[in-house]
């Protein structure tokens, strides 16, 4: 297990290895290195020592005692840390969730803290991220398996394993740290290796497989900004899950996946036995005529005994997309009904000021994170910062909520509600006259708002106190503020949620910190 004293030095010699998966009880250390996983050296930040992150795995009902220790010390990027764990409910935990200045104050350089919850009847694909600012667009970021035991879907494949998790992510040459805007995507990583396009030389991913076996793989977006277009050359993918929720199986040949979801497919290796391109396209910057010239936005599916070489066909034959909107749960489909409490959202951007708003507000981190105000006393449930920001939400409602585009900047948007799934009753591409699905739309935590005229509507019930974020996951616009936070059931925020006493010592220890080692 990776431990504090690691070097920086020691650890480039591990981000390009595959590491053994850690959990669901382990050290995770956050530390610097000079890596180059597109042929550019750069110093990041890593988690667990590689660039895809060191993957955490579980099984349904596990504790997860995940002890963060922050071993950063490179002043160009942030050097405290949060890391939120995209997906998991936190019932009862929510001051382990990870978002700075929503739930906890940033684990100050040269400290830990341990991150103590349970996998409540959850499994799936999951990830785990910083949640500073945009720090996780530096490096900070990896996958989170929990496994099921008595999965529903076994019986559809014959593998499943570290070597089967596939992540996606966009690489920069610049640090996250003080830029204005929204920087571009030097390149594209698939399980922590690409090619920058002014240099298209490096090493590409290799995943390997053994013809006539069947193998779900776990695609997982840790991306800061584009969406991808996804696809194994001359396979069909057979998607059994969507962000944690089992799904009706569904055949497609490529995925459309936006930056915080995450997919299950199974895949049969039943073609000849060769070498495959694996793609991820992103769309942005806007894809040249060849969007995997000299193999950028690509890696390889190897078929054991198949000549170590790249692929020589880059064609791209795409006829059947996934549609998202036709994803079914498995399990208790339906979305909830009731007596309606309706959020409308109106979104804005301010190109003047690099501002996008919700409601008219743009979310700015309060100086005293969302939770602790409230259970020290010093605000009430009406008084909660920052102002504009905070929609209170009774306990057991059926919320339904309201995402309409309206064509906003940067778009689309993928939103990603925490401690929760909802029902996404109104997809991406459906305008507001169309009829909602209540019957059995897709259910998930992450979904893009689309484009004009797109209103995207979910609907949650509030059966888990806490103050929740609703955020846009391109952490660039996140940083300009197109977030607001759900306090849901304020009042049992004291009795419900019981902070461990090293999260009472978060904030004065990072108030202390000058602001060099901020």
């Amino acid at each position: 297990m990776l431990r504090a004293l690691l070097t920086s030095t020691t650890l480039s010699l591990l981000v390009s290895r595959a590491l053994a998966a850690i959990g669901p009880v382990a050290d995770l250390v956050i530390a610097n290195a000079d890596v180059s996983p597109d042929g550019f050296t750069r110093t990041a930040a890593l988690a667990g020592g590689t660039v895809s992150g060191v993957i955490i795995t579980g099984n349904k009902g596990d504790n997860f005692q995940i002890n963060v220790v922050n071993s950063l010390n490179d002043s160009r990027i942030l050097q405290s840390t949060a890391i939120h764990w995209h997906g998991m409910f936190m019932a009862g935990t929510n001051w382990a969730d990870g978002p700075a200045f929503v739930s906890q104050c940033p684990i100050a350089k040269g400290n830990s803290f341990l991150y103590d919850f349970t996998a409540l009847d959850q499994a799936g694909t999951y990830w785990y991220h910083s949640h500073l600012s945009t720090q996780y667009c530096d490096g900070i970021r990896g996958p989170l398996i929990i496994y099921d035991p008595d999965d529903p879907h076994a019986s559809l494949y014959d593998v499943d394993n570290d070597d089967t998790v596939i992540t996606l992510a966009d690489w920069y040459h610049v640090f996250a740290r003080g830029q204005a805007g929204v920087p571009t995507a030097d390149a594209i990583l698939i399980n922590g290796l690409g090619r920058w396009a002014s240099d298209p030389t490096s090493e590409l991913a290799v995943i390997n497989v053994q013809f006539g076996v069947r193998y779900r793989f776990r695609l997982v977006s840790m991306s800061c900004d584009p969406n991808f277009l996804f696809s194994i050359q001359g396979h069909t993918l057979n998607v059994i899950e969507a962000d944690g929720v089992s799904i009706v199986p569904r055949e497609t040949d490529q995925i459309q996946i936006f930056a915080g979801q995450r997919y299950s497919f199974v895949l049969t290796a039943d073609q000849e036995i060769a070498n495959y391109w694996i793609r991820a396209i992103p769309n942005l910057p806007a894809p040249p005529a060849n969007p995997v010239e000299n193999g950028i936005n690509s890696a390889i599916l190897r078929y054991v005994t198949a000549d170590v070489a790249e692929p020589l066909d880059d064609s791209i034959d795409i006829r059947n997309p996934l549609d998202e909107n036709a994803l079914v749960p498995l399990e208790n489909p339906g979305a909830p009904t009731g007596t309606i409490f309706p959020v409308n959202l109106q979104f804005g951007f301010n190109p003047a000021n690099l501002q996008f708003t919700v409601n008219g507000a743009p979310f700015i981190p309060p100086d005293v994170p969302v939770l602790l105000q409230l259970l020290s006393g010093a605000q009430t449930p009406d008084t909660l910062m920052p102002g504009g920001s905070i929609i209170r939400l009774p306990a057991n409602a059926v919320v339904e909520l309201s995402m309409p585009s309206g064509g906003l900047a940067g778009s689309p948007h993928p939103f990603h509600l925490h401690g929760h799934v909802f029902d996404v009753i109104r997809g991406p591409g459906q305008p507001a006259n169309t009829e909602p699905n209540l019957t059995n739309p897709p259910r998930r935590d992450t979904v893009s708002i689309g484009n004009a005229g797109d209103n995207v509507t979910v609907r949650f019930v509030t059966d888990n106190p806490g103050p929740w974020f609703l955020h846009c996951h391109i952490d660039w616009h996140l940083e300009l503020g197109l977030a607001v936070v759900f306090a849901e059931d304020t009042d049992r925020w004291v009795s419900n949620i019981d902070p461990s006493p090293a999260w009472d010592e978060l904030c004065p220890i990072y108030s202390a910190l000058p602001p060099g080692d901020l």
